[in-house]
Order: structure tokens, then C-alpha cells, then sequence
């Protein structure tokens, strides 16, 4: 198979502002079964992680001077690696990707998803139903089937927990936020100032000698760094000590890198932030827009402070509209957007074989900083990437069309592997990124959460 036969992977590419020239420079194989669904889910894995492998193959040859690598995208692992979080085992213990709260319930007038995986969002969400804490399925069912599904989403909402109600993809399309949505591209990426070039010396991996801070939660900003932390950069993840994490999310997400917490509204917290910042290359951000904006991490502030930066935030819903403030994870996006009815049946909404939205807009985020960090080199600016999980959607349903040749041979099997890790003996999915000569594995395997120290590797 050649590139031509794979629209999706020209689209990405041309979304991220590069040479379509080195699109022959990749080529596809393996058993393709391994995503199926009504829409063509195994294109956009395959097209995400195909621009993500040329985008660091091509930052190689910045870095060394030789020709761009080829570029292998393997169907099997790439189908494997969206199914990470569900083949993720510690000492042979799976864990459960969504809590019991976090499922489809039947409204008055049809459908509602909930998203309450954290404590503080299950506690929000039963307030808001009027719904004692130690509340159990039979006591939420009960209070949503009595309220319309808008009812249930704006009271949710208004509490600041996760519901959704269900709409097909015509209402979608029709509503303020879905207009937005399908003006926008698939992502953004902008040089925000002149600052002078960053000149990467020459290096056998992508990303060695750079320094990320990832400041992102499940599922799609982890996804992007521990695709970084693969290419060799040291990646730093930083979380709010007040805020949960699931050390079972970390175990597939936290792949390569270093985990700690810092409170940025604390002195000492912001200081030390301030230190690392000082000497980072990189700064993701995954959460609301505008949440960050106080502790002064906005693209103007950061690139005041630290020029020539490179800044990819990302969103769930897209930092326009009326929906902008809204927190959103890839399950809410797909009953929102239509996705969840598309892939339903008349009984029921239903759901994409793997969260696709978060899997695939993580490797798009790590193609763009990478695109962004050869493109830095060359002409120079602090640059911005941006993406959001609904104009992922977007692209799922309406751009993209089913690549020919998909085969029912695939065995997640033969792309897992194991290591030992401070959590015990650990199965993960190995990375579908990949190009002559690069990485086949991370470096090391993920810690336990939190616990690591605020300073840069070698500091």
C-alpha cells in the first residue's frame, strides 16, 4: 500500500503546514481489524499516527542533516496503541477505564451520558440530582429518567460535574457550538512573536536535550507527552497536589516520563514552577480554557516570559463559543457530537471501538509541537499549537472516508510487551510511532504518581 491510497494522513499533514512532498516517505501494512465501527475510526488512528511519525522522522533530519527516514506505520500496533488504557495490566490486575456513574442513562426524552470517574465530579453530579453521596446506579437512574436530557446537562453542568445529553449529528450541526466547530480547522498551529531561532544541535532522537512541563490529564495531552518522552525528551508532568489522579490512568499514560505536583496558587509552588519554566522548551496544557489563565500561562504571558517557547494547548470542546468553558472528556464529545448515535443502535446510543478522539488528537498534538519545533529551528517564534477533541470529531465524521483493504487478522497480542516497574511487573502496548532508525520502546516505564522530584533530569 502507498500513501496516496490514505486521504486521511495528506489532511493531517496538510493541517500541520508541512511539505506534502515527504508524504512518500511513509507506507502502511499489518492487519487493519483491529478498530472496527460504522465510521472510519481505523483511518484517523492511523492517518494521526502516521503525521506524528513523519513529523518526528523529519525533526531527525533537521537534527542530523541526513535524509528524512521512512516512515513504517504498522495497522496492528497502531490499533493496539489506541486500545492502550484497556490492555494496560499490573502483576496481571486490568483495571476498569470508567466508574459506575460514568455511563448512559435514560432520560424522560432520551439519553444522557455522565463522566464521573474523579471523586469530585461524582460528588458534583449526585448534588446536583438531589441525590444522597452514598448513593448508589438504581438512586441516579431514578432522578434522571424524572428530567428532560437538556435538563439533566444544564443542571450538571451548573454544579460543575460532566453530563451530556444525547444529540444526533443534524442537531449537532445545527447548534451554535456545532456551527463553530465545522468553521474551524482540524488544528491551528501560529507563530505568535520573532523571537531568534532555537538551533537543535545534532542528535540521534527527535527530541533529545528538550525540556517539556505537561500539564494535562487523561487521556489525550498524556498520550502527546509520553509520545514526546518516547522521542527523547524529558518530560516533567505536573498536577495540583489537591486534585485525584488515577495511578492506573498514569500506569498507560505515564510512559517515559517523571510525575510531581506543584500548587501554582502557592508561593513556594509558583516559584519553583517559575525555575522550570525558566529552562523548558515545551509547555502542554490539557485543561479548561482559560483555568490556567491566572497562574499567567497564557501563549502571551509564557512567551513573555520564556521566548521562543513552544505552547500546544488543548481543549475538549474548543476555546470559542458557548461551550467553551465546559470541561469535556472524549465520551461526552462523541454523544454530544452525533458519534454516539451513529454507532448506536434504535435501542440505544452507542460507542467508538477505543476513545479515538483522545488517542487521535494526542498524536496530532505531539506532530504539531514536533512540526512546530523544526519549524522553530529554521525561521524562529515562540509557537502555538491548538486542538480540540470536538474538531477531531469533526474530521471523524465528516472528512474522513473508510480506506480499502481491512482485514479481521489482528492480534493485540503480538504488540504488548512487559517490564518492571515500581507498581510491579507491567504489560503496556508498545508505541505505534515510528521510522527507520527511531525508538521501539520508552526509555523507562511510568512511576508511581506524583512522587518524583520538581527539578529537570540531571539537575
Amino acid at each position: 500500500m502507498n500513501s496516496p491510497t490514505f486521504a486521511g494522513t495528506s489532511q493531517a499533514w496538510a493541517a500541520l503546514g508541512a511539505d506534502s512532498s515527504l508524504l512518500d516517505r511513509v507506507s502502511y501494512g499489518g492487519p487493519s481489524g483491529g478498530l472496527p465501527a460504522r465510521l472510519p475510526v481505523m483511518e484517523l488512528a492511523r492517518a494521526t499516527v502516521a503525521v506524528c511519525s513523519l513529523a518526528a522522522a523529519e525533526l531527525t533530519s533537521v537534527r542530523t542533516g541526513r535524509p528524512v527516514p521512512r516512515v513504517r506505520v504498522d495497522d496492528e500496533s497502531v490499533a493496539t496503541a489506541f486500545l492502550s488504557d484497556r490492555l494496560v495490566r499490573v502483576d496481571g490486575q486490568a483495571w476498569s477505564t470508567f466508574a459506575p456513574l460514568s455511563r448512559f442513562w435514560r432520560a424522560a426524552d432520551g439519553w444522557v451520558r455522565t463522566h464521573a470517574n474523579y471523586p469530585h465530579h461524582r460528588a458534583r453530579l449526585l448534588a446536583a440530582l438531589g441525590v444522597p453521596g452514598d448513593a448508589g446506579e438504581e438512586a441516579v437512574a431514578g432522578a434522571i429518567a424524572g428530567r428532560t436530557a437538556l435538563e439533566v446537562e444544564e443542571t450538571v453542568y451548573a454544579a460543575g460535574g460532566l453530563a451530556v445529553a444525547a444529540r444526533g449529528p443534524e442537531e449537532w450541526a445545527k447548534s451554535e457550538q456545532g456551527v463553530l466547530v465545522a468553521g474551524q480547522p482540524l488544528l491551528t498551529t501560529v507563530c505568535v512573536d520573532d523571537a531568534p531561532n532555537r538551533v537543535l544541535g545534532d542528535a540521534a532522537l527527535p527530541c533529545a536535550g528538550l525540556r517539556v512541563l505537561d500539564l494535562t490529564r487523561v487521556l489525550a495531552g498524556p498520550v502527546a507527552t509520553r509520545t514526546l518522552a518516547l522521542l527523547g525528551a524529558d518530560v516533567l508532568r505536573i498536577d495540583a497536589p489537591q486534585l485525584p489522579e488515577s495511578q492506573e490512568a498514569h500506569n498507560d499514560t505515564g510512559m517515559g516520563k517523571r510525575s510531581t505536583t506543584l500548587d501554582l496558587g502557592d508561593a513556594t509552588g509558583r516559584r519553583v514552577f517559575e525555575e522550570l519554566l525558566d529552562e523548558a522548551h515545551v509547555v502542554v496544557t490539557g485543561y479548561r480554557p482559560g483555568a490556567l489563565d491566572r497562574f499567567g500561562l497564557t501563549p502571551e504571558a509564557l512567551a513573555g516570559r520564556r521566548p521562543g517557547l513552544v505552547i500546544a494547548q488543548l481543549s475538549a470542546w474548543g476555546r470559542y463559543g458557548p461551550w467553551h468553558e465546559r470541561r469535556g472528556f472524549d465520551s461526552l464529545v462523541q454523544v454530544a457530537t452525533g458519534i454516539a448515535e451513529l454507532e448506536g443502535s434504535p435501542d440505544s446510543p452507542g460507542a467508538l471501538p477505543a476513545q479515538a478522539l483522545d488517542h487521535g488528537t494526542g498524536y496530532l498534538l505531539a506532530a504539531g509541537v514536533l512540526r512546530a519545533l523544526t519549524e522553530q529551528h529554521r525561521t524562529g517564534g515562540t509557537r502555538l499549537v491548538r486542538l480540540a477533541l470536538t474538531q477531531t470529531a469533526h474530521w471523524l465524521v465528516h472528512d474522513l472516508a473508510p480506506a480499502p483493504g481491512e482485514d479481521d487478522g489482528f492480534d493485540a497480542g503480538r504488540r504488548l510487551t512487559e517490564t518492571d516497574s515500581p507498581m510491579g511487573r507491567l504489560r503496556h502496548a508498545l508505541p505505534p510511532v515510528s521510522y527507520e532508525g527511531g525508538p521501539v520502546n520508552w526509555a523507562r516505564p511510568p512511576g508511581l504518581w506524583g512522587t518524583d522530584a520538581a527539578v529537570w533530569a540531571g539537575a
